[in-house]
């Protein structure tokens, strides 16, 4: 079964690499009109290129999601470009991992503030149309206690929180808001794969927690983000759906 979003417009942010590279490759396939934004300019137009590589309309802009400034500034542009704005993907990370003051203020500042501002920035585009809605990317450090990562768990279980805050208020207004929370995540790139050579026995530990025997893509993560956006999911709101192949089961 294909998911047709012909039409649609979506928003992206934090969408140049890994799971938000994959979110808004899905959504291009699927024919939406897609704008994506990050800090780094050469993986965003990357990315951008693949994108527009599906005919649709793609667009790009350098954004620090930390940034109340530069969220005002890149929303309206982005729903300039596009024509409007009827899917909002809140996707950046600071991934403050220490229990040190910059973790916790890159934590708060990207993890958490971001989804908050963005999502206030493209509410007027969103309320402008129909079956509009928000996906905010979790992770599953944010269901249960991170003595890895505290500030990085913390960050993300306020946007599962704030996830069913944001459905709750705004379900009379036509706009659904679910949340997915991913397990290990592994591509080219990434901190799985980092681990795997700088940090075997941490690799081999939480691979061996996976009852699959393998970690998760971003491909699919991008799977279930699609669905929940798209006209299938239109009863499906307030939810957190883990994408971890069980991970935890063990």
């Amino acid at each position: 079964m294909r998911i047709d979003m012909t039409g649609r417009r979506v928003v992206v942010a934090g969408g140049s690499r890994g799971i938000g590279r994959s979110i808004a490759l899905a959504f291009a396939q699927a024919g939406a009109a897609v704008s994506i934004c990050a800090r780094g300019a050469g993986a965003l137009a990357a990315t951008r290129a693949e994108v527009a590589g599906f005919g649709g309309t793609a667009h790009a802009a350098t954004c620090d999601l930390g940034s109340q400034a530069e969220i005002e500034r890149y929303i309206p542009e982005a729903a300039e470009a596009l024509g409007g704005i009827d899917v909002l993907v809140n996707n950046a990370s600071g991934f403050g991992r220490a229990d040190d003051e910059a973790s916790w203020e890159s934590s708060i500042d990207v993890d958490l503030l971001a989804v908050v501002r963005a999502s206030r920035a493209a509410m007027p585009y969103l309320l402008a149309g129909e079956g509009a809605n928000i996906v905010n990317i979790a992770s599953g450090s944010g269901l249960n206690p991170s003595v890895r990562t505290p500030a990085y768990g913390a960050a993300k279980a306020a946007v599962i929180h704030y996830t069913r805050t944001q459905a709750a208020t705004l379900a009379r207004q036509g706009v659904r808001v679910n949340c997915v929370a991913p397990g290990s995540i592994e591509f080219p790139g990434g901190s799985w794969e980092r681990r795997r050579t700088e940090a075997p026995e941490l690799y081999a530990a939480t691979l061996a927690n996976c009852p699959a025997g393998r970690m998760g893509t971003p491909e699919e993560v991008a799977n279930v983000v699609l669905f929940l956006a798209c006209p299938l999911a239109e009863w499906v709101t307030a939810q957190i759906v883990s994408v971890n192949g069980g991970q935890g089961l063990r």
